[in-house]
Formats: structure tokens, C-alpha cells, sequence
């Protein structure tokens, strides 16, 4: 009789071979995947960080009982309450600002100001692209800022 010597578990390495490749071929998915990014969403985020903005210079003109300017720099992409450190837009949107020509400092720098009694000079500032376009709104009266879609 012969022997036959009892066959030793483990894997090949042909079977590793295949493992480590599925395993590369999945980890280059997962790296390589961006999640869709809305341009929708994206113009509307900005427009409501522009809002929150314009209303807490507002609040911030009541409660301190002192004038409170935004600044808003088109060129460059970036807006300021005061003198705080500046807050950047999305590059890829186009921004277009509206307001008092005694609030503009040069061709595409303004401000948006704000009394202690809530008024303010009022203005417009419009973020978006091509095909769609997002108005932040300041009522000179009241100091209201609203948000809205532009046709």
C-alpha cells in the first residue's frame, strides 16, 4: 500500500493573487467616488450663508446700538461683518452686488450697512451661474433680508 500524505489547508497563491486584486479593484471604487455635487445646492447654501450674515450684522447693529457694515468684494469672491476676518464664496459662482453709490468703496467693492434702529441702505446681492441665480435682499426700510430665486 502506498501512503498518500494528507493534503495541508491553506491557500494557493493563485487564490491570494485573485483576493488582493478584488480587493484593489474595490478599493479604487470607494477612493475614486465624489458624491454628485448640486449646483442647485450649492448656490443656494452660499446665498443663505450671505443672509445669515446680513442678519446678524443687523442684530448686531441693534443690540450694540452702533452702525454695522457688510463688505462685499465681488472680485475676489469674499464678505466681511466689520472688521472680521473675511468669509469666501465658491469661486465657481458669479456674484453681483446692488447697493447705494455712497456705499461703494471702488468698482467691486460695497458695503451694506445697518443702523442700531434696524434700517439699513439696502441692496441686493445676487450669487449664481449661468443657468440659475439666487438674490439675497436687504430692504432699506425695515433691514429685512430675504432670499429668492431670480427668473
Amino acid at each position: 500500500m502506498i501512503a498518500i500524505a494528507p493534503r495541508q489547508a491553506g491557500f494557493t497563491l493563485i487564490e491570494l493573487i485573485v483576493v488582493l486584486v478584488i480587493l484593489g479593484l474595490a478599493l479604487t471604487l470607494i477612493v475614486g467616488y465624489k458624491p454628485p455635487w448640486s449646483t442647485g445646492l450649492g448656490i443656494r447654501a452660499a446665498a443663505g450663508q450671505l443672509a445669515s450674515t446680513l442678519r446678524l450684522a443687523r442684530s448686531e447693529a441693534i443690540a450694540r446700538n452702533i452702525p454695522v457694515s457688510v463688505m462685499i468684494d465681488v472680485a475676489e469672491h469674499r464678505y466681511r461683518v466689520g472688521s472680521e476676518p473675511a468669509r469666501r464664496l465658491p469661486p465657481a459662482l458669479k456674484v453681483e452686488l446692488l447697493t447705494l453709490a455712497g456705499e461703494r468703496r471702488t468698482a467691486v467693492e460695497g458695503a451694506i450697512r445697518f443702523n442700531p434702529d434696524g434700517t439699513s441702505t439696502g441692496g441686493r446681492i445676487t450669487v449664481g451661474d449661468a443657468d440659475r441665480k439666487v438674490a439675497v435682499g436687504v430692504d432699506w426700510l425695515t433691514g429685512r433680508v430675504s432670499v429668492s430665486d431670480v427668473r
